[in-house]
């Protein structure tokens, strides 16, 4: 009887439930749920025209009649898990009325796509040419189980898995597009400048093109076949513990000088022989310029030899340029005049007075260091040329040997003070008289000289060589006869034409005489 009744009471319940339930739904359709609306509209777009249920006909969302895939992976129906937060939110809904369940359908559309459609897994998205369906087809067509019905206008295949759509509202249709803007018509370019020449290359003195690297002299020319043993370049230098005066002097000396109509070039040049055991340049040379207006100028151009056997001859040599311009400077005023009237005899005491005051200091220099005025032994050469161009005499005073030569309209004329053993024989005199132990000079007026005249005032080293070897005095004659003076650089280079058995010291004073045109 308790079961009996227990079971009438169920019954009661369950028929109180569905009253309850229908009542619910009917105050649904009367509330007008806006979700039922945005279902029912969004099952208008999606689904075909055939497949549509006629209006006003209440029957249940095809979205509700499957709760169990809302989201997750797509199973066969006999294999689809349980979907228990499906149920909890079904229980949930049912037990606090369509509040709540416009609530949950309000919050699941605020996060859906408002213009995102989903399609199959073969094809996720739309193309973008086509980012919206037509109303016909808003979505590919899924493969469903053939069971039961086929909503969404399902075509038969096989079964797949598949992936329910997320709701989405009801399309709205595109916004017209504003026509495009029309664009402004390309601005008209500039023509394009004129591009400027390129810049001519700069001229060069030397015809043909411009070298990649400045053009070399490279070493001295030479006679014969082959080049002397020493090469031609400064190698060991003397020690100044040893000798301080010898350590300071350089290895080569270039010089020079131009008054009006004349020019000079001078060099001195350390021999091969001294180079090579470390001794010191034991020539000197003196280009330089005595008197003044009131007395009458005058250049002096000397050349000096120490003597190769005394110790001190380097001091020496140098010592007697010094010396020579310091005096002669002081009797230039006799000197000009001597010259301007030819007076050799009174050039020859004026050069003796000045030879003689050198030696006397050169003597007291050595007393003084307490050595032998033998060894500061030197020659002295010196030719004095006046700076006036009206007098065409010029002044010659020697101490010693060496030599002096006149190169004319390309012809040498050597030893023209006739000092030596002969003209042109290149004989070697190691007797010769020396400063400080001579007191008197040898003197010679030589002139007058001729416009394009070169005159070559030399010490040994140059003037023996010169008289015996032929290829040297062509040589020369061709680099010194032209009328074009030497540049300083060109004229040392000259200057070193080598000669076998010839590697004594070289020095060399050379007075060009412009031709008329110049003068």
């Amino acid at each position: 009887m308790r079961n009996q009744n227990r079971d009438q009471g169920q019954n009661q319940n369950r028929d109180q439930g569905q009253n309850r339930d229908r009542d619910q739904g009917q105050d649904r359709h009367h509330d007008s749920d806006p979700l039922e609306e945005t279902w029912r509209t969004a099952e208008q777009v999606v689904s075909p025209p055939g497949d549509r249920p006629p209006a006003g006909r209440d029957e249940p969302d095809p979205l509700y009649a499957r709760p169990e895939q809302p989201y997750g992976p797509a199973v066969r129906p006999d294999t689809r898990p349980e979907q228990p937060c499906m149920q909890a939110q079904e229980r949930l809904s049912a037990q606090q009325g369509p509040r709540y369940a416009q609530s949950a359908a309000s919050t699941e559309q605020s996060y859906a796509p408002p213009e995102q459609s989903y399609a199959s897994p073969e094809q996720s998205y739309a193309p973008p040419e086509q980012s919206y369906a037509s109303p016909e087809q808003s979505y590919a067509p899924v493969d469903r189980p053939a069971a039961g019905p086929q909503p969404w206008g399902h075509r038969a295949g096989p079964a797949a898995p598949i992936r329910t759509p997320a709701p989405v509202p009801a399309q709205v249709p595109p916004l017209a597009q504003d026509p495009p803007l029309a664009q402004d018509p390309p601005l008209a370019q500039d023509p394009p400048l004129a591009q400027a020449p390129p810049p001519e290359a700069a001229p060069v003195d030397r015809p043909g093109e411009r070298l990649a690297r400045p053009p070399e002299l490279g070493a001295p020319w030479h006679s014969g076949n082959k080049p002397p043993m020493y090469p031609p370049v400064p190698r060991k230098l003397p020690a100044a513990g040893t000798d301080p005066a010898a350590a300071v002097l350089p290895d080569i000396v270039v010089d020079g000088a131009e008054y009006g109509a004349l020019s000079v070039r001078a060099a001195s040049v350390r021999g091969d022989s001294h180079r090579y055991l470390g001794e010191p340049r034991q020539d000197a040379l003196c280009v330089t310029r005595i008197g003044d207006r009131d007395r009458g100028e005058l250049l002096l151009l000397a050349v000096a030899d120490g003597v190769g056997s005394a110790a001190r001859s380097h001091i020496g040599s140098n010592e007697v340029c010094r010396l020579a311009a310091a005096y002669l400077d002081r009797a230039a005023e006799g000197l000009c005049a001597a010259l301007a009237a030819g007076d050799g005899e009174a050039f020859a005491d004026a050069a003796d007075a000045v030879v003689g005051r050198i030696a006397t200091l050169l003597t007291d220099l050595a007393v003084r260091g307490s050595h032998d005025p033998g060894d500061y032994a030197t020659t002295l050469r010196v030719l004095l040329v006046p700076l006036d161009p009206a007098v065409r005499i010029r002044g010659f005073l020697a101490v010693g040997d060496g030599g002096t030569a006149l190169l004319r309209e390309g012809r040498w004329y050597l030893d023209i003070t006739e000092e030596g053993s002969g003209p042109g024989t290149g004989v070697i005199d190691t007797r010769t008289d020396a400063l400080p132990s001579a007191r008197t000079a040898s003197t010679t007026l030589l002139g007058p000289a001729a416009p394009g005249d070169v005159l070559v005032v030399s010490t040994d080293g140059l003037s023996t060589p010169l008289a015996g070897e032929q290829e040297m005095r062509d040589f020369l004659a061709t680099a010194w006869g032209s009328g074009q003076v030497p540049d300083p650089a060109d004229f040392l280079w000259q200057a070193q034409f080598r000669v076998k058995s010839y590697d004594d010291d070289r020095s060399a004073v050379v007075l060009w005489e412009a031709p008329d045109e110049r003068a």
